[in-house]
């Protein structure tokens, strides 16, 4: 077992990656042992990380930044860092690592805010790793103030410092970020190789893996939640039925409604957990007395809180919906395919009879527009449009087709 185990089909970026961390310990070597670097070095301070959703760009990211922190003993002797095993490499795995810090958009955006303290730190030294490494998973969702914050990071970088950027791809990222950045770019893993890692890693039945690693095209995380969660099966169930009911006016509008009304109970459900254990963990480290009083002038910092939960629920909502908007690209996406005389290595072949019904009724030109319109949708959401609103019209656009 190696960091790099869980990046499916990406021997290429794996084996820069590899070369890299090689050469990043030896610059940490040099710097120990007072003796001159190496003169040609693969390492830099800032990487890209670009490839299409489920291509496992984070993955990649978080692997690297284990390699770079590895303290085996092995690596001292030659070996290649990543072990996988030691304090290092697990710790940054795992997201405990005290000199790998993590950011995520909370919402539709990473605000100047959020990211206010980790560009602070990325200009000290290492407190007890071998690198100050700081990675961010959704570098397309910075704004116009967080995304200056990183970029003076990135352009005058601390001697151990490394960011790494992750993004769907390199037009999703400021231009005068990316040209800083060392880019690599990852592809959609095959489907039979997200199969094999979920019957290693995850101990999923292979028939099981091989179904819902087709229905997901190859997505790693939505193959993985699919094959475990049985609220996902039931989501992606009730989005395939979709192009059936909408015959109606009436049809539309009850499926657009049931769509928006499902994506938000995920979200509620994925977030109420979270949001307890948040919310206890903070006032707990403010002093919160015996039944729940707080402290004076905490009250700020509860507020800054809960405007940071209702941002991360707004978002993973809308994530939720995006998410249900792929499968139904997916339905139709199969649907063309069979018009087109093209019935293998369909992705919803469990609902092969509504495919057909569908193809059936409709034209290659119609099924087009159908996914044209579920495209459209996407973007309408991505603008904030309200989501009801941006549903409602795809569904009445289904109809028409």
């Amino acid at each position: 077992m190696t960091v790099w185990d869980d990046l499916v089909g990406q021997d290429h970026v794996q084996e820069q990656l590899g070369a890299a961390a090689r050469d990043a310990d030896a610059l940490v070597t040099a710097a120990a042992q007072r003796t001159a670097p190496p003169e040609a070095s693969k390492m830099t301070h800032a990487w890209l990380f670009t490839g299409p959703p489920g291509s496992g760009r984070v993955a990649a990211a978080r692997a690297f930044a284990a390699a770079l922190q590895c303290v085996s003993p092995d690596r001292a002797l030659g070996g290649a860092p990543g072990c996988g095993f030691c304090d290092g490499c697990h710790t940054a795995l795992i997201g405990t690592h005290a000199d790998v810090s993590t950011v995520a958009a909370v919402g539709t955006q990473i605000l100047a805010e959020d990211m206010r303290d980790t560009v602070r730190k990325s200009f000290t030294s290492p407190a007890n790793g071998r690198w100050q490494i700081i990675l961010v998973e959704d570098a397309e969702r910075l704004n116009e103030k967080s995304g200056n914050a990183v970029l003076k990071a990135v352009e005058e970088p601390a001697p151990r410092t490394v960011w790494l950027l992750c993004a769907p791809s390199i037009e999703d990222v400021l231009p005068t970020i990316r040209s800083r950045c060392r880019q690599l770019t990852l592809r959609t893993p095959p489907v039979e190789a997200v199969a094999d890692l979920l019957v290693r890693r995850d101990g999923i039945d292979p028939q099981t893996a091989a179904a819902v690693s087709r229905a997901t095209q190859g997505h790693i995380d939505r193959a993985r939640r699919l094959a475990t969660d049985e609220r996902a099966r039931a989501r992606r169930t009730a989005v395939l039925k979709v192009p059936l009911r909408v015959e109606d006016v009436g049809g539309c509008l009850k499926a657009a409604q049931e769509l928006v009304d499902a994506s938000a109970e995920d979200a509620k459900e994925i977030a109420e957990e979270v949001d307890a254990k948040e919310t206890e963990e903070l006032k707990t480290a403010l002093g919160a007395a015996a039944g729940g009083r707080m402290p004076r002038g905490t009250a700020g910092i509860m507020k800054d809180l809960e405007d940071k939960q209702k941002r991360r629920k707004t978002r993973a909502q809308r994530d939720s919906l995006d998410l249900a908007l792929t499968d139904l690209t997916g339905f139709y996406r199969d649907v063309l395919a069979l018009q087109l005389g093209s019935a293998r290595g369909l992705a919803n072949e469990d609902v092969r009879d509504a495919l057909e019904r569908v193809a059936r009724s409709s034209t290659p030109e119609r099924t087009l527009r159908r996914i044209e319109a579920v495209i459209a949708c996407r973007g309408t959401l991505d603008r904030n449009v309200a989501p009801l609103l941006a549903v409602e019209a795809m569904t009445m656009a289904l109809r028409e087709g």
